[in-house]
């Protein structure tokens, strides 16, 4: 059995709430570094 059907198994909400979560965060960090990068490019 996987890890994430045993986390299933005993927190059923956990897997729903921390997806969302973790693609926001994704999303912040890649925005992030594109402005870090563009800054050191030289780029608007």
């Amino acid at each position: 059995m996987s890890w994430k059907k045993m986390l299933e198994k005993v927190l059923p909400h956990a897997i729903l709430k921390a997806k969302p979560n973790l693609e926001s965060r994704i999303g912040i960090l890649k925005r992030d570094w594109t402005i870090f990068y563009n800054m050191l490019s030289g780029k608007k």
